[in-house]
């Protein structure tokens, strides 16, 4: 088990690395224990995308996996070791006594020709199954159990596992990869030993078409889409919040806007402000004072076009002033809103 490093004889290739696939055994999965898995490229029931950026990737078969381990006291053989395209870690095909086959997560040192078993009473070996109060304390355990009975939930991708670190009354205390400390039943299954492949983490993809042989379609950040995609859309590509951005192309409309279209964000004395206090009552006083100037220089100009001449108005006029009302019989003029 290791990585694998490409010579950089094209771009994708420079940076791309994957598993040596050392551990695997056999190349093509067990028919009796595969279904079918139908894709939704992110679409619900209704064909309406409810899952962003998911579509094409490989096809797949699911392996059926036994998390709940419920066959107690009947030893198995590791036959092989296979890869899934569903997980991240490996999966080992058991065979039991009575020729049952079932796939089981492959626990790290496990190799085919072992014998695992699974109940109450089984050694405290890696690969085995038994209940989490019979787990010594600073025991490595993984593919654990929420609610007794129901399969393992927890510890399950490649190289995770959890700690048994107490046990108090019926419950025993792990911790978690995350450093959590979760309580847990003491009548949960546990396998112990940690899940495989641990070198997953250390594999770098290359190129943009590993994405999408998995699944993944790219992603768009919503500053960068148009207003009407996104509400997080940026104006003048520019960064939302940052300086010269959002914030400020919207003070600037509102200062050139006409005073019937202001944004209602600026109406009043009510001013939207990332900044401190007195930063926002800085740009108050400044966008007051620029909207008085412009107010100013209106009414102006609308007193210039009364007194010259009120039978010239022209519907030039009427775009320049909304407030102008220019009618074929009566002449009128009416105040900003």
């Amino acid at each position: 088990m290791g990585i694998r490093q490409f010579k950089p004889v094209t771009k994708g290739t420079r940076f791309r690395s994957i598993s040596d696939f050392a551990e695997i055994t056999r190349s093509t999965p067990e028919k009796s224990l595969v279904e079918p898995l139908k894709k939704s490229g992110g679409r619900d029931n209704h064909g309406h995308i409810s899952m962003r950026r998911r579509g094409g990737g490989h096809k797949r078969q699911y392996r059926i996996i036994d998390f709940r381990r419920n066959r107690f006291g009947l030893p198995a053989v590791v036959m092989t070791i296979e890869y899934d395209p569903n997980r991240s870690a490996r999966i080992a095909l058991v065979q039991y006594a009575d020729g049952e086959k079932r796939y089981v997560l492959h626990a790290k040192g496990v190799s085919v020709g072992d014998t695992i078993v699974s109940g109450p009473g089984s050694d405290i070996r890696t690969g085995n199954a038994l209940p989490l109060g019979e787990v010594p304390l600073g025991t490595s355990v993984h593919n654990i159990e929420l609610l007794p009975g129901k399969g393992g939930q927890m510890a399950r991708s490649a190289g995770m596992s959890a700690e048994v670190v107490a046990k108090e009354g019926e419950y025993v205390t792990l911790r978690l990869g995350s450093t959590e400390m979760r309580r847990v039943h003491q009548r949960c299954l546990a396998t112990i030993g940690e899940v495989g492949n641990a070198e997953h983490e250390l594999q770098s993809w290359g190129k943009a078409g590993k994405s999408r042989w998995l699944g993944r379609r790219p992603k768009v950040r919503g500053e960068v889409m148009n207003p009407v995609d996104h509400p997080r859309r940026s104006q003048r590509g520019k960064p939302v919040g940052q300086e010269g951005g959002c914030e400020d192309a919207q003070q600037e409309e509102a200062v050139s806007a006409p005073h019937c279209s202001r944004p209602q964000a600026w109406q009043g004395d009510a001013v939207v402000s990332q900044g401190s206090t007195e930063d926002g009552q800085y740009r108050r006083r400044a966008v007051q004072k620029t909207r008085r100037r412009e107010d100013e220089k209106t009414r102006r100009r609308g007193d210039e076009i009364r007194s010259s001449d009120v039978s010239g108005i022209t519907s030039r006029h009427a775009k320049s002033f909304p407030w102008l009302v220019v009618s074929r019989k009566v002449r009128s003029f009416r105040r900003p809103c």
